[in-house]
């Protein structure tokens, strides 16, 4: 979501073990992976600010609300489920939540204008039960209203039984409504206190995409923009926290005490957020003065300065970047405990809510890829501060908007201030992960139409998250980085507090001098599929190589490929390319026909896709890929990473042979950098995991550990003290891989570290903790599993207890699979631990955890957000190559609303694609197995 939705990005608690969440799922195509009380302790360091290095731009200014002219009805190329007869310009909005009760009752007063004579005004409304309703014209005459509930549209009608004449009013409900226990709309986490370990309560709120209906009647659509004044009545003894500063407090009668808060700024509903628990603020003045905080649950302490003082470093240079300081005075970061399988964070304005963790380093389980994505997901929430914030999309088609912008900023950001992680390689990950869903026929264009409250749930995924990223990363790369900011400066100088479109975009680009960035733009967000470039160099001649270039389609899916062949309708991109030969220096070149033909005055090896930021596939004629490979250690990381990945993928798809891919894999030496070598280690890892024949399996292990385990015992097992925290996350990439292919002496050193436990539960503690225990799951005997078991048992950290809940659904045996299936419905995991049990026995038996699940629905739905029941579904057969399953996913499907079962139709492709893929796939393995030194 603007939510920094970790798709369910491998194992939940991939972080902990140190496996970079966006590679952890070692599937061959991820096609489904497509992350309060207060005892008003203010931890506030008066007066800190953290440095900034200024760039040689001029600071950034702030950009004044745009003057609130006459209102207008909501323009009809926007579309809307709402009448367009009125539009809101202010809430004010007060509620007494009910912890205790998982209730709460509100009131509201809308300001707002009526356009069209009309008996009635509809908004929405979700689970919502209103007690009154009156509307208060200007001279003060009040109109008594009458309610009606549709479930169906989540609208909400106030019929007045007489015409209500164009004008403005007051609109006054007084209504209630429910808290949940799942991450939507108004909600309840239970999680243990970090002093005593008992079970405590904090509430939060997360309304994107349409969940502001839960917690108020509103016109909640992102066109509708309003500022809001939010009031709460809440426990004395606890914080309350929103978008703006406390601006005042009254004690109340019955240990209660009314919080109100500061005015937002103009801004989409579902930007609004509410939190109130026992929580501790730690806080700091950035450099552009916004006090930046860190919220999360008292005791946290320490945990939250490397979260904090990353947010301090980088808001001012988002300003800097964007040329519009950020226009709030504060900006939190709250840390709710707990977890959702379908987002990781949400960027609501100045107070982005993300779960621990991902927020807080605990020195006990975070682990250094972890580390990593505290940084780079608050970097991607800050990010939709701008994008996404001030600037919003005018309808969810143009989500990718938000998402892809976030993401894009997200990694430049993380890049600049922290070169030694090499983060650009994640974005090769990125690519891939999009591509993996892009390939299939159930894919869809980036900018994509969605009219439903389903369709929206359904539109965060890895096509609107990655694609986009990698779609902008292509643009700027061909219109220049200077051109490129001057036209986001423009944008958000000349949108800011309203709605936009792709198209303004774009035009900003242009006016900025971005040539042909509409022509492009518009053929990779409106078309969907991935590009094929096929490349035949030519032998050189006169100093003198022949590029023969060809656009195609790539496919993972064979009879597509064959329906293209036989004469069916081909899409054609305009490629922006960059041509390198050797170390010369690159040639820039968009490609616009289907067939172009290039001279380059060279006789190097000749890479296409240089600098690896084209959003499509390069597959080379035999001769030039040898050249390629004759050449690769003198690659730069990333085009070594791009090219084999790029060439593994065509390899999966059957456009070449297997071995094609593998010669590049097995050209990257132990020795590499410490960031290729851990997404190498990972790659192999998702190769062993094709294989079946017991022997092969064996003589693949053995040369992967030959290669690869004396990179680990050059590092050790155990991190060194002010070693780079790159060698650290290679070390448990390595004990990870090497675990997970049977290595005996990673698995052996992992048993006996997990026996450890019995005797003291902190024996593991550290950034290995989660690598650690990992290996050990994967491998655990039945006592091994007990022992996991008690551990969760005994666990006073939300974090450390799903690590261990998660842990329990690895185990190989079947039987113990069956135990962990039935300890996710027993009541003892928290639900979010509990639905997280039971995606992780499915990657290792999907046909047993799907009939599981399917026996169990009622009990299973009850753990699952309603929105990411279908996705959950497709998460569990993500890796069955089982053809009976087929028809079980079919019948499944058809038990949906067409506007809901995306997900498992696409579960189901992949599947497809599985079963016609895999039996080829695991022979030209093996023959490359048997072959190989």
């Amino acid at each position: 979501m603007a939510a920094t939705r970790h798709f369910a990005l491998g194992r939940a608690h991939s972080l902990a073990r140190g496996v970079d969440l966006r590679i952890s799922i070692k599937a061959d195509f991820p096609e489904l992976q497509p992350l309060m009380r207060s005892s008003l302790r203010n931890l506030v360091t008066a007066g800190a600010v953290i440095a900034f290095a200024v760039s040689t731009h001029a600071f950034a200014a702030a950009v004044p609300p745009a003057a609130s002219g006459a209102p207008v009805p909501l323009a009809d190329t926007v579309p809307s489920d709402l009448p367009r007869s009125a539009r809101p310009s202010h809430y004010r909005i007060e509620v007494t939540p009910d912890a205790e009760k998982l209730t709460f009752t509100g009131t509201v007063s809308i300001d707002l204008t009526v356009f069209t004579a009309s008996d009635a005004l509809t908004l929405h409304g979700n689970g919502l039960t209103v007690s009154a309703a009156k509307l208060v014209a200007e001279n003060g005459m009040q109109i008594a209203l009458q309610t009606s509930a549709d479930d169906k549209a989540q609208t909400l009608r106030f019929a007045a039984g007489k015409a209500i004449a164009p004008g403005n009013y007051r609109l006054d409900v007084t209504y209630a409504g429910k808290i949940g226990t799942q991450p939507s709309g108004l909600f309840a986490l239970d999680y243990p206190d970090k002093r005593t370990g008992k079970d405590v309560r904090g509430i939060f709120t997360q309304f994107e995409a349409p969940e502001a209906r839960r917690f108020v009647p509103s016109f909640d659509e992102p066109s509708y923009k309003a500022t809001f004044d939010l009031s709460a009545v809440v426990p004395a003894d606890r914080m309350a926290i929103s978008n703006m500063p406390v601006k005042g407090q009254e004690a109340l009668s019955g240990g209660l005490k009314r919080v109100t808060f500061a005015t937002t700024p103009k801004m989409s509903s579902y930007l609004l957020f509410f939190g109130m628990g026992d929580f501790e603020r730690s806080a700091m003045k950035a450099a552009d003065g916004v006090e930046v905080g860190i919220v999360s649950p008292t005791g946290s302490g320490a945990k939250a300065d490397y979260a904090r003082d990353g947010l301090a470093q980088i808001l001012p240079w988002f300003d800097d970047y964007f040329g519009v300081k950020f226009p709030l005075p504060k900006l939190d970061n709250i840390a709710a405990p707990g977890s959702s399988q379908f987002f990781g964070a949400m960027e609501n304005w100045g107070a982005i809510m993300t779960f621990e963790r991902i927020l807080l380093l605990d020195p006990a389980v975070t682990s250094p890829a972890g580390k990593q994505s505290i940084y780079s997901v608050q970097a991607h929430e800050t990010a939709h501060q701008w994008f996404g914030d001030l600037v919003t999309m005018a309808w969810w088609d143009d989500i990718w908007l938000n998402e892809g912008f976030a993401s894009w900023m997200a990694d430049k950001v993380t890049d600049h201030f922290n070169p030694e992680w090499n983060w650009k390689l994640n974005g090769i990950d990125g690519r891939e992960g999009a591509m993996a869903l892009d390939a299939l026929p159930t894919t869809h264009p980036v900018v994509q139409k969605v009219r439903t409250v389903s369709e929206m749930e359904q539109a965060f995924d890895s096509i609107t998250y990655q694609k986009g990223q990698a779609v902008i990363s292509m643009l700027e790369d061909y219109v220049g980085a200077d051109t490129w900011r001057a036209g986001m400066q423009t944008y958000m100088r000349n949108h800011a507090y309203s709605n936009t479109s792709s198209r303004d975009l774009w035009g900003a680009m242009e006016s900025a001098g971005g040539k042909d960035v509409d022509l492009i733009a518009e053929a990779f967000t409106h078309t969907p599929g991935v590009p094929l470039l096929r490349v035949n160099v030519s032998a050189c001649a006169n100093g003198k190589t022949r590029l023969d270039l060809t656009q195609d389609a790539f496919s993972l899916d064979p009879s597509a490929r064959a329906s293209s062949t036989n004469g069916g309708e081909k899409p054609t991109w305009p490629m922006p390319l960059l041509i390198r030969a050797g170390n010369g220096e690159p040639m820039r070149h968009l490609m616009s026909g289907r067939t172009e033909s290039l001279t380059v005055d060279s006789c190097d090896a000749v890479l296409v896709n240089a600098g690896q930021l084209g959003y499509y596939r390069t597959l080379y004629n035999g001769k030039a890929l040898d050249a390629l490979v004759s050449s690769f250690g003198s690659l730069a990381p990333i085009d070594q990473y791009g090219l084999l990945r790029d060439n593994l993928s065509l390899s999966l798809a059957g456009y070449q042979d297997m071995s094609a891919g593998l010669r590049l894999l097995a050209s990257v030496p132990g020795t590499a950098d410490a960031t290729l070598a851990g997404k190498v280690v990972g790659q192999w890892e998702s190769v062993y995991g094709l294989l079946d024949d017991a022997r092969v399996k064996d003589k693949l292990a053995a040369r992967i550990s030959k290669t690869w385990a004396p990179r680990l015992d050059q590092l050790g097992f155990d991190p060194v003290a002010n070693e780079p925290l790159t060698d650290t996350k290679l070390r448990a990439q390595l004990i990870d891989s090497l675990g997970s292919i049977g290595d005996k002496r990673v698995v052996a050193e992992a048993r006996r570290r997990l026996q450890g436990l019995a005797a003291d539960p902190k024996s593991l503690d550290g950034p290995l903790k989660g690598t650690w225990l990992g290996v050990a799951a994967s491998n655990a005997t039945r006592a091994d599993w007990d022992l996991l078991r008690q551990q969760a048992a005994r666990a006073t950290s939300f974090v450390e207890r799903q690590l261990y809940y998660t842990d329990l659904g690895m185990a190989p045996d079947e039987a113990i699979a069956r135990d962990a299936l039935a300890l996710a419905i027993s009541g003892t995991p928290d639900a979010t631990s509990a639905s997280q049990i039971i995606t992780t026995v499915g990657r290792a038996h999907p046909e047993m955890t799907f009939d599981f699940v399917r026996e169990h629905q009622a009990v299973v739905d009850g753990l699952i957000e309603h929105s990411g029941r279908a996705r959950f579904f497709a998460r569990i057969v993500g890796s069955t190559t089982n053809p009976e399953m087929v028809g079980k996913i079919e019948a499944y499907a058809a038990t949906l609303p067409a506007d809901e079962a995306k997900p498992v139709v696409q579960a189901l492709t992949g599947l497809k694609e599985r079963l016609a893929n895999r039996p080829r796939q695991r022979a030209e393995v093996a023959a490359w197995v048997k072959k190989a030194r």
